[in-house]
């Protein structure tokens, strides 16, 4: 018994074809998204993600903190930046105006009673 060929949508969008589309696309960009992928391919999400991490095997391990492909402009940026760090660098008064984040400051005291408050 055999079922006879039907037209429409094929039952899975993970093909060898859009496999290999995929692995082009993410040679061509690979900072593009998962979403402009499936946009592109005419496939869901969810198809782009596997095809990804278990077809192609690749992961996601920097959220895009610094720009891995600096341009010239980019460069020369933060040469003036660092510059500009080290000059200011030389005023004796130069830490006093530094705030950093990365400590945290917890004040442990007693509260006070309203009875307290009110003596």
């Amino acid at each position: 018994m055999k079922d006879d060929a039907r037209s429409g949508r094929p039952s899975t969008a993970r093909t060898d074809e859009s496999v290999e589309s995929v692995g082009r696309l993410l040679t061509e960009d690979r900072r593009i998204t998962l979403q402009i992928n499936a946009y592109r391919l005419n496939v869901g999400k969810e198809t782009v993600r596997r095809i990804v991490t278990e077809d192609l095997g690749k992961r996601k391990i920097c959220a895009r903190v610094v720009p891995h492909a600096l341009t010239t402009e980019h460069k020369k940026e933060r040469v003036v930046y660092c510059q500009d760090l080290l000059l200011m660098g030389q005023d004796e008064y130069f830490g006093e105006n530094i705030i950093t984040g990365d400590e945290t400051w917890c004040f442990a005291y007693d509260p006070a009673t309203k009875r307290q408050n009110a003596e």
